[in-house]
């Protein structure tokens, strides 16, 4: 890649898009330099079902961003969603050596957190420190240098299916890519749409995508839950398409064009054109109809969520409230319907603090891919095992393989 130690590249995957955005990191932060999309449908509530389809998509979306940045693109961060996807607390405790906390108490305390019972059919994707407690003192964000003889450390494991995940990894490889990391979807998006603020007061996150709810709750500066709802906007489509008797693309474009979460938003009087199958003529229907289809889809899926968050634990603790992203957060009148079920403000989020193109990925839709190359740029991810440790050879290698793909 052109200038390869200041370009990271984000890849994710989803039902209904990939989308590939290159960024370019700089004394004053992170520029947009590239970005490609392919619309696609390889994957089924956030798992690859077809990998021919999947290669196909991802290679299409890159291209367009090399294209784009000028740049060959040779790794990438890429996303991961899924239901398979479970996140839960536990908790590491250690005896501090020499009695001051050390960078390898913390390590050890880490490692400790994750002897905890996981299927053989399941991997760990991530170790997320939340705090740690040292000698009974709680809430401590960086116990190094302190003074102690016991140390805690909270953390968040994220796992995730063994197969979902090396389907995703073969796919990318398939391409040519090595992969720098795999990364949590709402985690990527919470870097590229969440304040600091907003983490330390208590925030949840959902991001509605096209076959999955995805949802982080953040309190106290680090993420507290994870969650992953197998329903999301394609259920909307599939509703319109049955509802109103129109092709599920024609529907997609409905939904997209004058959809609304709410039909009290909705003037009576409009109406809407409605492709008929069967190439029949189409019709005119009012638009308040598509609005009771609609509103009571949106309204499931937003109860699902209240109830994760409720489950949680952390319901008390959102004093920063919603945020809403994602493809299907674009949905008019979302806002306001997420207000009166949630109790609580909310907000559409999408990507902040970068600049370049950001005009380009300035959408709930691209917040995972632009999340992604803000991951990498802090050097998030911890002990991931998807990160990537390349050398001269193993880039040699990934070239040799690349030319054999384009060219064979």
């Amino acid at each position: 890649m052109r200038r390869k130690s200041k370009v990271l590249v984000g890849v994710d995957i989803g039902t209904t898009k990939t989308a590939a955005v290159v960024g370019e990191i700089t004394e004053t932060g992170i520029d947009i330099i590239g970005f490609g999309l392919s619309p696609a449908r390889e994957l089924r509530k956030g798992t690859v079902v077809n990998i021919d389809n999947t290669v196909e998509a991802v290679k299409k979306a890159v291209e367009e961003a090399e294209h784009m940045s000028g740049c060959r693109i040779n790794a990438a961060y890429v996303g991961i969603a899924g239901s398979h996807i479970k996140g839960q607390n536990s908790l590491g405790i250690v005896a501090v050596k020499g009695r001051e906390v050390g960078e390898d108490d913390v390590q050890r305390a880490i490692e400790a957190s994750k002897a905890i019972a996981i299927p053989v059919d399941r991997e760990i994707l991530h170790t997320l420190p939340q705090n740690y407690v040292v000698d009974g003192q709680d809430g401590i964000r960086d116990p190094v240098g302190m003074s102690g003889v016991r140390l805690e450390a909270k953390v968040h494991i994220v796992t995730g299916s063994s197969t979902s995940i090396q389907n995703v990894v073969k796919s990318v490889h398939r391409v040519g890519l090595d992969i720098d990391d795999i990364v949590l979807e709402q985690l990527a998006a919470s870097e590229a749409i969440l304040s600091s603020d907003e983490k330390d007061l208590g925030v949840a996150l959902i991001d509605i995508g096209g076959s999955s709810t995805s949802i982080a709750i953040f309190a106290e500066g680090s993420i507290k839950h994870t969650a992953i709802l197998p329903v999301g906007g394609n259920y909307l489509t599939s509703d319109i398409a049955t509802g109103l008797r129109t092709p599920f693309a024609d529907a997609e474009k409905i939904k997209l064009q004058y959809g609304c979460a709410l039909s009290s938003m909705i003037p009576k009087e409009e109406t809407i054109e409605v492709p008929s199958v069967g190439g029949r003529e189409a019709r005119m229907v009012s638009r308040q109809i598509l609005g009771r289809i609609v509103e009571p889809r949106m309204e499931e899926i937003l109860n699902l969520a209240l109830k994760e968050v409720v489950r949680s634990g952390y319901e008390d603790l959102l004093a920063a409230g919603l945020v809403l992203t994602g493809g299907t957060s674009l949905l008019p009148g979302i806002n306001e319907m997420a207000e009166q079920l949630f109790d609580m403000p909310v907000r559409r989020g999408h990507p902040e603090g970068v600049g370049g193109l950001s005009d380009v990925v300035n959408s709930p839709a691209y917040a995972v891919a632009v999340g992604l190359i803000v991951h990498g740029a802090r050097g998030l991810g911890g002990d991931s095992v998807y990160r990537r440790t390349g050398n001269i050879f193993t880039d040699w290698i990934r070239a040799i393989k690349k030319w054999f793909l384009e060219f064979f």
